[in-house]
């Protein structure tokens, strides 16, 4: 991570006191700071409708570092240089007066620092209060240089195709797009940073990289949790809206892209969106025959019994919400024409795993008795950070016996350095106003349209579709039946290591 070229930064979180802030954005930028990665004068400030009462929410901040931050607890002296920065402000959304308070605040630390400073609005709010927020700064005209003011939006970014455009047409008249930073803390970890160096430093792989040599590809996100406290947000999205619209689909994106013509942000974001305007449309019979879609009920996970998604808080008890999908896409284009690309996600499933597999066609050589496995390239995301290439060798001895063996890069072991947090790497860039790694108005756009066609056709008979897996299994028992002929089983481990 290389040091910080801003001189002043000021930070506004919509938010402050919500558990994004808490869990994720100060312990990224407390650890941003003690890496010495934050510019040198900087101001975040906290807006959340609570009252402060006796400093608690510097209180609340500190044990939200000390119990999430990837550094541990953090130093008393250097979080008080650190938190002397900080400083919260009650305010209503919709309340003109919040935003007037805050151009307030942001001129007298530009007077304070002699300089203007760059400036970061993130929006760790609820979705119904994005246009309120993006209408308050941009009355307020707080966020009006193109080259130095931006705004973070987390996801969801729409609920479909519509509200999306409508969201992306509504923020573009207020701002220009090189300032709307759609995150998605996905393409902010390291492994999935290092799998463009991985195909376009290294050519050894890029020319395997198409139809002649892979025979499938698999991506899994899988999670042991279950929705818990999120049930009423969780049942109006559901795993199609709330992981393979985004987090896969840009997994996808990375795998599947072009070498851009620049390493720079306008060159890669265009690179992903002709993936996904290439991604195959479905119809509805299509959709029936390529596209799971699952609710857990009852089960165990690590002997802890589970209940139903249905029997969840804030889930309705005739809910026909998914917590399951595994799909299959195909890319119309010369590179992987052919070439099956498996996705899937789910709750309460016996792992928790991000993992990438590039499946290799079988040896054309059949010289050997042996049962050949095919190689295979695994890029695991999470919990390990690890890229492991599969491939057969023979077993010490005088015999020609084969065994398949494998070889590991992993971040552990290869670098001294830390691996940051993927917010860490994100808030830096928003700082620097580096877009590389966050999603363009036509980006997202683009994968909604992939995924409309389903969400139209389960529309129509949600029961129908919808199937059940118990909680702690790997989902319905159809699901592997989706990747015949190209494989028996999804991967998350080597077999060897199975």
């Amino acid at each position: 991570m290389s040091k910080i070229k801003i001189e002043s930064a000021a930070i506004v979180i919509f938010g402050g006191t919500g558990d994004l802030t808490r869990r994720k954005l100060i312990p990224a930028f407390y650890n941003l700071y003690i890496s010495e990665n934050m510019p040198k004068n900087f101001r975040i400030i906290l807006i959340g409708r609570a009252e402060d009462k006796d400093g608690a929410y510097q209180k609340d901040l500190l044990a939200g570092v000390n119990e999430f931050s990837r550094t541990g607890k953090a130093d008393e002296k250097i979080w008080k240089t650190f938190s002397d920065n900080i400083l919260y402000q009650q305010g209503d959304f919709l309340a003109a007066v919040t935003y007037t308070n805050i151009k307030d605040d942001l001129d007298a630390f530009d007077k304070k620092t002699g300089i203007r400073s760059s400036r970061m609005f993130y929006f760790a709010i609820a979705p119904q209060f994005i246009e309120a927020v993006a209408e308050g700064l941009y009355k307020c005209k707080v966020c009006s240089n193109a080259d130095q003011d931006r705004i973070v939006v987390e996801k969801p970014f729409g609920t479909d195709l519509s509200t999306a455009q409508k969201l992306n047409q509504f923020l573009q008249k207020r701002f220009k797009e090189k300032q709307i930073f759609r995150i998605d803390h996905y393409l902010g970890k390291e492994t999935v940073q290092n799998l463009m160096a991985f195909r376009f430093a290294n050519y050894i792989f890029e020319p395997l990289w198409n139809n002649k040599f892979i025979d499938h590809v698999q991506i899994s996100v899988a999670e042991q949790v279950s929705v818990g406290t999120r049930g009423g947000y969780y049942d109006g999205s559901g795993a199609l809206r709330d992981m393979i619209q985004n987090h896969l689909m840009q997994l996808l994106c990375v795998v599947a892209m072009d070498c851009p013509g620049k390493y720079e942000a306008e060159s890669i974001r265009n690179a992903k969106v002709k993936v996904l305007k290439e991604v195959k449309i479905y119809n509805a019979a299509q959709v029936e025959k390529n596209i799971i879609r699952a609710q857990y009920t009852e089960g165990k996970l690590n002997d802890v019994e589970q209940v139903a998604y249905r029997k969840e808080k804030g889930v309705p008890a005739n809910s026909t919400t998914e917590t399951f999908v595994a799909a299959k896409f195909l890319i119309n284009n010369d590179r992987w024409k052919g070439v099956p690309f498996f996705l899937r996600t789910g709750k309460s499933l016996p792992q928790q795993a991000s993992v990438i597999v590039i499946q290799f066609k079988d040896s054309p050589y059949k010289i050997f008795k042996d049962d050949l496995m095919p190689n295979r390239l695994i890029i695991s995301i999470q919990p390990e950070q690890e890229i492991t290439l599969l491939f057969e060798s023979k077993i010490p001895g005088v015999k020609m016996k084969l065994k398949p063996v494998e070889m590991d890069f992993t971040y552990k072991e290869s670098y001294s350095e830390a691996t940051p947090e993927a917010y860490e790497a994100l808030l830096l860039d928003v700082i620097e106003g580096n877009a590389t790694l966050f999603m363009r108005a036509d980006q997202v756009e683009a994968a909604w349209k992939v995924v409309m066609p389903i969400i139209n056709a389960w529309k129509k008979d949600p029961k129908k579709t919808l199937l059940k897996y118990k909680a702690g299994s790997w989902g319905p028992t159809s699901v592997n039946a989706l990747l015949k002929p190209y494989a028996q089983d999804w991967i998350l481990l080597p077999e060897i290591k199975k």
